[in-house]
């Protein structure tokens, strides 16, 4: 299962440069993030690190998927894999400048580790273009596990985002 996950992550992350074209208009993106923690009800610390990607299809709206590890801080070596498929929207202004763009972003997450659990995942942040290829990514997000009994896994994100 994880071979697959990393698979069409890996597919999708390489297919992006290749839709790139001619024009200063974007049509994809990679992402890295490291992200404390913690989680709901329980109060646990955690920490939240992984990558994905998007391509964005129509305007400011994109299709992606990222893959992670998420673990409490008191126990690293008891973490949990996530895999989640998204959809997003970037708000881009309307006069040029690109440097600082919102989005939103959510999607079904599955967590893994023995066995799987479902949940979905939402959010919000700004990607920062410091360069033409090059950003800083700012991030809150919840993975919510729906399976057994509803816990929030709470993120600020901060990470590298790459075009």
């Amino acid at each position: 299962m994880r071979r697959l996950i990393l698979g069409l992550l890996l597919l999708a992350l390489v297919s992006i440069p290749g839709m790139a074209q001619a024009s200063d208009e974007h049509k994809g993106q990679g992402y890295v993030f490291f992200a404390p923690g913690t989680t709901s009800p329980e109060a646990i610390g955690t920490m939240h690190i992984g990558g994905g990607g998007e391509a964005l299809v129509c305007k400011g709206l994109g299709l992606g998927g990222e893959v992670g590890y998420l673990a409490p801080w008191r126990s690293m070596g008891d973490g949990i894999g996530t895999f989640s498929p998204d959809v997003s929207y970037h708000f881009r202004p309307r006069d040029g400048e690109r440097k600082l763009v919102p989005f939103v972003t959510g999607g079904y997450t599955l967590f893994f580790r023995s066995g799987t659990a479902n949940g979905f995942n939402f959010g919000g942040g700004v990607n920062y273009w410091f360069r033409e290829h090059l950003g800083l990514r700012l991030e809150f997000r919840d993975n919510v596990s729906t399976t057994y009994a509803t816990e929030h896994s709470l993120g600020f994100r901060v990470g590298l985002a790459f075009r």
